[in-house]
């Protein structure tokens, strides 16, 4: 270990000195750079080891650029991404049979929507059968309701909008859960 009185001065800035440094991409300083340019010699300006050695850092990173200065040099390097295989397209003639066919839950769905009994939601957000966690739901499978009574809620945007029976009668189906997100237009409940 050196010791301030073996001859080393115990500024923290010559201790930087004893520290690893990388091999300088540009040899030379600014100044011999220069007067080898003026005398007419001609030397590179980068190190060839250092721009192979970048190169490497290129491709085992995956990075396409890489840039690098020094004093008054700069090195870029910039290479081509490796090019990706563009998947196949599903066959026109699988998607068209997909197609025709509607599923039976999308079937039974719409005939739901058109019944005279339907509520449905009138906006997106998340539904909740009772005003609290833990409380009793609004409204059960089988219980009588007016005009009016509130069946569920639905959370959009941080506000809870209550979502109201639209007539008087017995709710014979809820179709969705507490917690569940819903689309516009979607069966909440039946109310017969």
């Amino acid at each position: 270990m050196l010791r301030p009185g073996d001859g080393e001065s115990s500024n923290p800035r010559d201790r930087r000195s004893m520290r690893f440094r990388p091999a300088r991409l540009f040899p030379g300083s600014a100044r011999e750079r220069e007067a080898a340019s003026v005398a007419g010699v001609s030397r590179p300006a980068f190190d060839p080891d250092a721009i192979r050695a970048l190169a490497a850092i290129l491709v085992e990173t995956g990075l396409t650029e890489i840039e690098v200065a020094e004093k008054d040099s700069r090195v870029r390097l910039v290479r081509e991404p490796a090019a990706v295989a563009p998947s196949a397209p599903a066959p026109p003639a699988q998607s068209a049979v997909l197609a025709a066919r509607p599923a039976p839950e999308t079937a039974a769905a719409d005939d739901e929507a058109t019944h005279p009994g339907a509520v449905l939601s009138p906006m997106v957000g998340i539904v909740y059968l009772s005003p609290e966690p833990g409380a009793a739901p609004f409204v059960s499978v089988g219980q009588t309701v007016t005009a009016g009574q509130t069946l569920l809620l639905i959370e959009a945007m941080k506000t809870f909008n209550q979502i109201k029976a639209p007539k008087a009668g017995t709710v014979t189906r809820i179709h969705v859960s507490s917690g569940m997100p819903v689309e516009y237009g979607e069966v909440l409940a039946i109310v017969e």
